[in-house]
C-alpha cells in the first residue's frame, strides 16, 4: 500500500509478526559491519533466544529449532526456563566457522574485535535493552557483562519492538528476584544494557536499505488470529527504494 506526497516522496505500509521481525531483524544482524568483520576474522558468540535462533540461521545457514535455542521464554502466559538437557547450545564460531568451545572458555580468549550477540526481553526509546534473569547469578548475561565491558567488545541486541517498554531503567528497578513476594512464574531480575548495538525492527531496516534513503517508523501494534504482537511500520523514500524494501518485507511475510 503506497501514498505519495507532495515531496515526491513515497510511503509503504507493512505488518510483521514477531517471528517475521525476528527475520527481518536477523537478515540485518548478518550485515553488520562488525558481524562481518568477526565472520572474516574474530569470534562471535550467539546465545540462546528465540530472536537469536534466526540470527543463528542467517550466519551459519543451519535450521535452529526456535523454541529449544532458548533457555528463558514466556510462554502459556507465565515466565520460565527451557529444561537444561533439551535446550540447543549456543553457537560459537571463529573465522567463521562453528567450533566446539563453551561460551565461557571463548569469552577468555574475546577482543575488542569479536562480537556477542545475546537477545532481550526489553527495549525502549532510548535504545536501552532489558533481560529478566531467572538464574540467581545472572546466567548467561550476567556471566559475559564484565569481560565485554572491560574489553570493549561488541554486544550486539537483536530484539523485536513487540517488546517496546517505557523505560527500561525504571523496569530494571521494578525487578529483582528477592523483591518479589507473589509470582504466578519464576521470579526475575533484570539487567538493563545501556551499552549494546540493539538491533530492532528500524536499525534493521536502516542497516538494509538506509543507504538507499529509505527511513521506517513504528506507528502501531497488536492484532488477533495469529498477529498478537505484530508491528505496523511506515516506510519513507523515493519510489524505487521503498519498494525495494517493501518488496523485501513481502518475501519474508510468512518465512519463520
Amino acid at each position: 500500500m503506497f501514498y505519495k506526497n507532495s515531496n515526491e516522496e513515497i510511503r509503504g505500509v507493512v505488518v510483521l509478526t514477531p517471528a517475521e521481525s525476528k527475520r527481518l531483524i536477523a537478515k540485518a544482524v548478518k550485515e553488520m559491519p562488525d558481524v562481518k568483520r568477526a565472520l572474516k576474522k574474530g569470534r562471535i558468540i550467539i546465545i540462546g533466544g528465540t530472536t537469536n535462533a534466526y540470527v543463528a540461521e542467517e550466519i551459519t545457514g543451519k535450521k535452529v529449532d526456535k523454541f529449544w535455542f532458548a533457555a528463558g521464554r514466556v510462554t502459556n502466559g507465565k515466565l520460565g526456563a527451557n529444561e537444561a538437557d533439551k535446550r540447543i547450545n549456543p553457537f560459537l564460531l571463529k573465522n567463521g566457522r562453528v567450533v566446539e568451545t563453551s561460551p565461557k572458555d571463548m569469552l577468555q580468549e574475546f577482543t575488542a574485535d569479536d562480537v556477542y550477540i545475546k537477545g532481550a526481553n526489553a527495549v525502549d526509546a532510548n535504545g536501552y535493552a532489558g533481560i529478566l534473569m531467572s538464574n540467581d547469578k545472572g546466567g548467561t548475561i550476567g556471566a559475559a557483562m564484565g569481560i565485554l565491558n572491560a574489553r570493549g567488545s561488541h554486544l550486539i541486541v537483536p530484539v523485536g519492538l513487540e517488546k517496546f517498554v517505557p523505560s527500561v531503567i525504571e523496569a530494571a528497578k521494578k525487578c529483582g528476584q528477592g523483591r518479589i513476594k507473589y509470582a504466578t512464574c519464576d521470579k526475575v531480575g533484570m539487567m538493563p544494557l545501556v551499552n549494546a548495538k540493539v538491533m530492532t525492527e528500524l536499525q534493521a531496516i536502516d542497516i538494509l536499505f538506509g543507504a538507499s534513503g529509505v527511513k521506517a517508523t513504528h506507528v502501531a501494534s497488536g492484532g488477533v488470529a495469529g498477529s498478537e504482537g505484530a508491528v505496523v511500520l511506515i516506510l519513507e523514500g523515493k519510489d524505487h527504494a521503498v519498494k525495494k524494501a517493501f518488496d523485501f518485507i513481502c518475501r519474508i511475510k510468512g518465512m519463520i
